[in-house]
């Protein structure tokens, strides 16, 4: 783990990898609980309108508090980012490998596929900065034959998803934040 960002560093097998970064007016518990509350990521998130706890099947499960090994059906993942329904959404299916509510970080795999075609893990991560701040870090590593194609084809889209998450959470958390205070 990178000691100045606190998100893990580059995997060496990756073929690339998608990062942004926020600095949000509002403590990191705040910002975690927008972060963690995936039901309402339609209200402010135009790249990941839903994320779901799933059985292996991609079947909703009634239980949907994440834990490390849960299933995880993000769906649908709009590239380019949009608040509209697209007529073909993307998707992942991925496995949670780590939650840590103490040093708020959260971290899932993609498993949809063998991991010499598609490899991807995403890292989410929060740290606390002077002033009650929280500065949001996220990467995700892509790796195998098929990330040639996605850097190439929706490379550029991933990126513009991930800044435009970023920046839904900064609003969506410093909106809560001013709302209690």
């Amino acid at each position: 783990m990178s000691s100045s960002s606190r998100v893990p560093p580059l995997s060496s097998s990756g073929v690339f990898s998608v990062t942004a970064s926020s600095l949000i007016n509002a403590p990191r518990e705040v910002v975690w609980d927008v972060l963690m509350d995936w039901k309402s990521y339609k209200e402010w998130n135009p790249f990941v309108r839903d994320q779901r706890i799933t059985d292996e099947r991609k079947n909703h499960l009634p239980e949907e508090t994440p834990r490390e090994g849960c299933h995880l059906h993000i769906h649908p993942v709009n590239i380019p980012p949009s608040f509209e329904d697209r007529w073909f959404p993307s998707s992942a299916f991925e496995q949670i490998t780590a939650l840590d509510h103490e040093n708020y970080r959260v971290a899932w795999v993609n498993i949809e596929m063998p991991h010499w075609i598609l490899s991807a893990e995403r890292w989410q991560v929060l740290v606390e900065v002077e002033g009650g701040k929280t500065r949001y870090e996220t990467i995700e590593v892509f790796g195998g034959l098929l990330a040639y194609l996605i850097r190439v084809f929706v490379g550029n889209g991933l990126k513009k998803g991930f800044i435009a998450m970023a920046e839904g959470l900064k609003y969506r958390a410093e909106e809560m934040y001013e709302r209690s205070a």
